[in-house]
């Protein structure tokens, strides 16, 4: 059987200092006079209590973790964060069920961005910055996971980026820990550049931090219903869009820039990759703008830029109702939001890195079939991709599109339309957030939906940051056996 003490000393770990974190908009909604500091406060000290309780009755197993005790602790410290991070929603004056709770708790977590609530333009401080927190402790908590964890699990070929290669020149820093410290460190740096540049293009301060979170993160919680599009500041979106970019960047690149290897962003094949889509999707759908009489070409460009951006980072944010831009657009949009950003960021989808070494699969391919008697090897960043990996990623991407699938069937069996429960379920397990037309488009929310679709829907978020097998591995009765 497997010994849990150790991933329940981790949990415990975890949920103290998320009990923490639950003070600070206690603080914020203390500091504004409004009652809702009481649900922090409860929320906390349950917390806290549970949490300590772990930590305490599981000390001294401090071992190493193996390969199973991995994939159950990744899943499970997920699934308890965002059951404990769901109670101050319920203990709220807000009337918030624990279904809708959990869903909006899963959604911040994960950095998806699918949201049940609504009003935010008159929600308390302390709601909207926890909204934020959560976000926030999302993505630099996948970073980690991505850097350490993941490949380790040799999830979907992220065995492709180890930080602990047996080869030195692959090597950033000599230990996990000193990568994870590094790291955090400028995910917290861009985070307040973020919020300074926010400030002076016009944010109030309290917005700029919330949404400085939210966009390193690439989750795209806002403080107002309308999102970006409140604010209607062409400066702030272009500075936004700059920021996401920033998040969906490996933050590992950002580390070997620091130590002296400045053309590591602008060398890496997956950052080109992803900026040539960026600016390929940002032509087109900004031309088609333009052709259809939607925009001149100055807004054609302003709109294109940021929520393509979002939508290609996952973040999510939206500057107006893009789901009204014309059936071309409406496909095309569709398509983009599983493209996701790099590996090692914060953002989701599918990856660069996994479409890379598809193209360069179906190019060995073809080039083998033109020189049947030639070795051709696809590559990756100058190196040849062994077939383990391309197997890995094959299977991955296989089963994303099996997924989608599933989901969205039972998303219809629910009572969904054809088009919410399609996007909905791309939207979910790619970690975008808002899904496509009036209902749960960039102008609406999830709050209408039926309970038992939010739940299939906070799985899928779970399933897409994990990158599916982590989660999918513990259905199988093999991985039970001894």
């Amino acid at each position: 059987m497997i010994n849990f003490r150790p991933i329940f000393l981790v949990i415990g770990m975890l949920l103290s200092v998320l009990a923490g974190a639950m003070l600070i908009p206690a603080v914020f909604d203390l500091m504004a006079k409004d009652q809702e500091w009481v649900s922090f406060f409860i929320s906390s000290f349950l917390t806290a209590f549970v949490g300590i309780s772990l930590t305490i009755t599981n000390r001294g197993d401090v071992v190493n973790i193996n390969l199973r005790q991995a994939f159950v602790l990744t899943t499970l410290s997920w699934v308890s964060l965002a059951t404990f991070a769901a109670l101050p929603f319920w203990f709220s004056d807000h009337g918030i069920g624990y279904t809708d709770a959990f869903f909006e708790a899963m959604s911040g977590i994960t950095t998806t961005g699918a949201t049940v609530l609504y009003g935010l333009d008159k929600m308390p401080p302390g709601i909207l910055l926890w909204r934020s927190l959560l976000q926030w402790m999302g993505g630099i908590g996948i970073i980690v996971l991505a850097l350490a964890v993941l490949p380790m699990l040799k999830i979907g070929g992220m065995q492709l980026f180890r930080t602990e290669s047996s080869d030195k020149s692959d090597k950033i820093l000599p230990r996990t820990a000193q990568i994870s410290m590094a790291t955090g460190s400028v995910y917290l740096l861009l985070t307040v550049i973020c919020a300074i540049a926010m400030w002076y293009a016009g944010m109030g301060e309290f917005d700029a931090i919330n949404h400085a979170m939210t966009t390193i993160a690439t989750s795209g919680f806002s403080t107002h219903d309308a999102s970006i599009g409140h604010y209607d500041n062409p400066t702030l979106e272009y500075i936004i869009s700059i920021f996401m970019v920033c998040g969906a960047i490996p933050f590992v690149l950002y580390i070997k820039t620091l130590r002296g290897s400045w053309t590591s962003i602008i060398k890496d094949s997956q950052v080109q990759w992803l900026l040539c889509i960026l600016f390929l999707s940002i032509m087109v759908v900004a031309l088609w703008l333009v052709y259809s009489g939607k925009y001149g070409f100055a807004d054609a460009i302003r709109y294109s830029v940021f929520n393509i951006t979002s939508l290609v980072t996952t973040t999510g944010y939206a500057s107006t109702d893009y789901s009204l831009w014309g059936g071309f657009a409406f496909t095309f949009i569709f398509l983009l939001s599983v493209v996701g950003g790099c590996t090692g960021s914060t953002s989701g989808g599918i990856k660069v890195f996994r479409y890379q070494v598809l193209y360069q699969t179906a190019k060995a391919q073809i080039d083998h079939l033109i020189q049947p008697h030639a070795v051709i090897k696809p590559r990756f960043n100058g190196k040849p991709i062994p077939d383990a990996i391309t197997a890995s990623v094959m299977s991955f991407i296989i089963l994303f599109a099996f997924s989608f699938l599933v989901l969205a069937t039972l998303l219809a069996m629910c009572g969904l339309d054809y088009e919410s429960s399609m996007s909905a379920a791309a939207s979910t397990l790619a970690n975008v957030g808002p899904a496509l037309g009036d209902t749960l488009g960039p102008a609406g929310n999830y709050s209408s939906i039926p309970d038992i679709a939010k739940w299939l829907l906070a799985f899928a978020m779970l399933v897409g940051r994990l990158e599916i097998f982590t989660v999918l591995v513990l259905f199988s009765p093999y991985f039970w056996r001894e």
